[in-house]
């Protein structure tokens, strides 16, 4: 055997050096679906590209996955650039991935719609919670870049439609990557300080990366969670941003922004002299309803002819004596036939009746009415009642002890 016999270490290092010499492979898109996507304590992702044909074996380095504006997830199509080469202790070859998009569409634009979906879910867009605007707001918190044409346009808009409104400017970058912490920042100092009542966020228009500190996670909670109702008034009409979703309400831009806030002083002016005139006719309609009852009450026979209201009340007084006297002779009439039954009835029953036919009553001298013989005893002396009067007498004997001898 001639041949030279390569250790597995030393074969894998030869493939290795083949490939990285490969100058087509140092840097290469691939594009495929993603597998297995995990991403582990140390910062570093790990996942599988596939096809239908094949995988692909793939890491991407805590430094570089830093700068990854979306979330990649398993099952998603993306774009990978990277380096092909060999990892030793495995023996098997894999690309190193610099950068990762996802194909179709651009990484802002699935960042976009990742953080939309997340917060939706989580209820911030929720019109339910969203905070009423003041109707006349004093004081008003413009949060935007003091060098751009945003701010200049809500100043010129307010103050020719609301003068008396104060506007209060707090400076942010709302470009670049420190542009989402100020912001944050201002919305809670205004909120922590009170500032004002009412906040305008936003900045002038701009490509998806420009006005990508109003699409921050950061910036849309700290709108969620301001006290003070806020207009998120960013980019053109076209532009929306996740700001738009989260405030408690969206202006299609600057100026617009500044209209929704304040009213117009002229509309106001004129709602003024409505309610005035409305108020003056009023007022008149009051005094001449309040002529036109005086007048009657001048025109009232009590006051033009007061005897005549004495008279009125004279006759009405005959009238209600005259029916209390007639009520009281039907009653007493009543009464007295009443008392004429009754006497009749008692008189019926009066034991003088009984008396006037030939009947007696005896009782003791005591007023005690005999009821029987029994109560009757010798010697015992009596009275006896008559229709006309009263006869003594004395028991002798039983006349039933008489028949008996």
């Amino acid at each position: 055997m001639n041949e030279n016999i390569w250790s597995v270490g030393e074969l894998t290092r030869q493939i290795k050096d083949l490939l990285d010499g490969e100058h087509s492979l140092q840097r290469v898109y691939v594009r495929g679906e993603l597998s297995n996507y995990k991403v582990y304590p140390s910062g570093h992702h790990y996942f599988t590209v596939k096809d239908e044909e094949a995988t692909l074996k793939a890491v991407m380095f805590r430094r570089d996955a830093s700068r990854l504006r979306f979330r990649p997830e398993s099952g998603m199509k993306v774009i990978a650039l990277g380096r092909v080469t060999v990892y030793p202790r495995d023996g098997v070859y894999q690309l190193y991935v610099s950068e990762l998009v996802p194909d179709g569409v651009g990484d802002l634009h699935a960042a976009f719609e990742q953080l939309k979906a997340k917060l939706a879910e989580e209820g911030l867009f929720d019109a339910s919670r969203k905070k009423p605007l003041p109707p006349y707001p004093e004081r008003i918190a413009v949060i935007t870049s003091s060098a751009g044409a945003a701010v200049r346009d809500v100043i010129r808009v307010a103050t020719k439609r609301y003068p008396v409104a104060k506007l209060i400017v707090m400076p942010v970058r709302v470009q670049g990557a420190e542009a989402p912490p100020e912001i944050v920042s201002a919305i809670r100092y205004a909120n922590k300080w009170k500032v004002a009542d009412l906040i305008i966020t936003g900045r002038g228009g701009g490509s998806i990366e420009d006005l990508w500190a109003f699409n921050d996670e950061r910036v849309a909670r700290a709108i969620y969670d301001s006290e003070i109702p806020v207009i998120s008034a960013v980019g053109h009409e076209p532009d929306v941003t996740i700001a738009d979703y989260v405030a408690d309400l969206r202006a299609a831009t600057p100026s617009n922004a500044a209209e929704l806030a304040v009213p117009d002083q002229t509309e106001l002016h004129a709602s003024l002299l409505t309610a005035r005139k409305r108020m003056l006719s009023a007022l008149l309609g009051r005094v001449e309803a309040g002529r036109d009852r005086l007048r009657r009450l001048r025109e009232r026979r009590v006051l033009t002819d007061p005897g005549a209201y004495v008279a009125d009340r004279r006759l009405s007084l005959d009238h209600a004596s005259a029916m209390l006297l007639s009520a009281y002779r039907e009653g007493l009439t009543e009464r007295r036939g009443r008392l004429a039954r009754c006497a009749a009835a008692l008189d019926a029953m009066s034991p003088l009746k009984v008396l006037a036919r030939g009947y007696a009553i005896a009782e003791t001298e005591e007023g005690t009415i005999l009821r029987s013989k029994e109560e009757a005893l010798p010697g015992q002396r009596l009275r006896l009642l008559l229709a006309d009067g009263k006869v003594n007498c004395r028991v002798e004997e039983d006349p039933e002890d008489r028949g008996d001898r």
